[in-house]
């Protein structure tokens, strides 16, 4: 039986390169987003939304990149209901061995008066255009009405029922400020398919941000109640408090099949690895206590839940590590462990590098198991998160050297490259990190502005790698760097240099939006 006709089949629909990416800070590359496009394939999401082609010329070219080299997924394009955005989307997705166009106007009172300056007659109107130019390019069509769960009842209804009847296939109905609650978005989705006389025409969709908390929960409930697309991102990534979270949309549905009994195509095996890519490029950290995907989702430090997992490990996990592709350490890594170890030890925790990033990570592993004891699957995870996250850096950290004590000022002797030249300088400041960020300011001169400095301890130990993170903002663009190092100076620098890296991809972004 084919998926269009299985009852309890959910489509898995990721946003993390279009609507995570707009989380401020989270600009990825070119390359950085084909390599995220290219593990959700792996992963088995049934269609991956690619981008916004009409928003600047950097995403026109990464949904193009991604539509000619993605297998398997549908690969969809996000437009407004104008014609430009549709036929630059379509123009964007030519060379996709599947298509989508994905087209949305505001339906609730509060866009239409304030947002749109429309009246429901021309927003219908413009809705039912664009559903029909749409189709022109393809027989896939999305259509999305923007804030549908603060619409009104008989309103939303209409649109539903029209934007079927001009030929879309898919009804996806938003909660665009996360301001459901679960009982309720489930009641809404009831009330469409009662009320929509040819709503069995399309899959119902939802799209759950989680202002509330409630992304996951929403979803969870909608499908419930007979949706079967449901829209999130990996790590939860997304603007404001991010989407509903896939891995755990995906985890609650294989691990509740007594009260959700539904099914998707994802081989949950790679969500460890679609996290961990998805951490590095972004720069945003996953927090410990993260359901699936955190560090602590399968420790346990209290007593009684040790004893428990002892006895029988189902007393205190409900899901098993191996079923997201986490593994049990079978190799112990040293200054004596050679490539081909190295590349196992890799695989076993989830990453697959080309033989380049392999390199830089090989030798940088090298460096480390010098001057550690004991290098950790997280000191190897943080070591191919940093080299990751600065694959395709302009400016690089070449040397640091630090003068500081007691006695200030406190001084930083620093070499940077820069689209490949060398440049030095010394700078004096309050502390050592202040000195560093002055020389970077220095050679590399900018008018961002320091937002947030964090660091933690990769792993116990003196001789722990310091994992920092960075957030620097610049004419209202945001944007995170990460660096981990066993000097937490250096890591300081790598990660601020990673930040201005990322702040240049937004720059080029926003003069390619102004062209367009």
């Amino acid at each position: 039986m084919s998926k269009s006709n299985e009852s309890n089949y959910v489509r898995i629909f990721d946003t993390t390169l279009r609507d995570g990416e707009q989380s401020p800070g989270a600009s990825m590359t070119l390359n950085e987003k084909l390599r995220v496009a290219e593990v959700l394939d792996e992963l088995g999401v049934d269609v991956i939304e690619a981008g916004f082609p009409i928003a600047s010329n950097g995403d026109f070219e990464s949904v193009s990149a991604i539509a000619r080299n993605t297998k398997n997924a549908i690969i969809c394009g996000l437009a407004r209901a104008h014609n430009n955005d549709i036929d630059r989307a379509a123009e964007a997705l030519q060379s996709a061995k599947r298509k989508r166009i994905h087209t949305f106007i505001s339906t609730s009172p509060l866009h239409m008066k304030y947002k749109l300056q429309m009246e429901p007659a021309a927003v219908y109107d413009a809705m039912v255009s664009s559903i029909k130019r749409a189709r022109q390019y393809t027989d896939d069509v999305e259509w999305s009405p923007e804030d549908g769960s603060r619409t009104e009842h008989d309103f939303l209804c209409r649109c539903v029922e029209g934007a079927i009847a001009a030929g879309a296939t898919t009804i996806n109905v938003p909660d665009t400020v996360g301001y459901a609650v679960p009982e309720e978005f489930g009641a809404l989705i009831t009330m469409l398919m009662n009320r929509v006389p040819n709503i069995d025409k399309a899959i119902i969709s939802v799209h759950c941000h989680n202002d509330l908390g409630l992304g996951v929960a929403n979803s969870l409930a909608a499908v419930k109640a007979g949706a079967r697309q449901v829209e999130c991102t990996v790590n939860g990534l997304g603007e404001r408090a991010g989407n509903a979270a896939l891995e755990e949309i995906v985890m609650a549905l294989r691990t509740r099949k007594d009260l959700l009994p539904f099914e998707t195509g994802i081989n949950t095996k790679t969500i460890t690895k679609a996290s961990r890519l998805v951490s590095a490029v972004s720069g945003f950290v996953v927090q410990p206590n993260k359901a699936i995907v955190g560090a602590n989702a399968f420790a346990h430090e209290s007593g009684i839940h040790q004893h428990g997992m002892l006895k029988h490990a189902e007393t205190y996990e409900i899901m098993k590590p191996e079923d997201i592709g986490l593994t049990k350490s079978k190799l112990v890594m040293g200054k004596h462990s050679g490539r081909h170890a190295f590349r196992q030890k890799l695989s076993e925790l989830g990453f697959e590098l080309d033989n380049e990033a392999l390199d830089g990570a090989f030798k940088r592993f090298k460096d480390l198991a010098d001057k550690k004891k004991e290098v950790f699957d997280e000191d190897i995870v943080a070591l191919v998160d940093d080299t990751v996250a600065r694959e395709n850096d302009r400016i690089r950290v070449e040397k640091l050297m630090i003068a500081c004590g007691t006695e200030g000022p406190q001084t930083a002797e620093l070499t940077l490259s820069v689209d490949g030249e060398s440049r030095s300088t010394t700078a004096t400041g309050d502390g050592p990190v202040d000195a560093t960020f002055r020389a970077i300011r220095e050679l590399f001169p900018h008018e961002a502005r320091l937002q947030l400095y964090q660091v933690h301890a990769v792993t116990g130990g003196t001789d722990a790698q310091a994992e920092v993170t960075v957030r620097l903002e610049e004419q209202g663009r945001t944007v995170h760097g990460q660096g981990a190092d066993t000097d937490t100076l250096v890591a300081s620098a790598r990660a601020y240099v990673n930040a201005l890296n990322k702040l240049l991809v937004k720059r080029e972004k926003s003069v390619s939006a102004m062209s367009a």
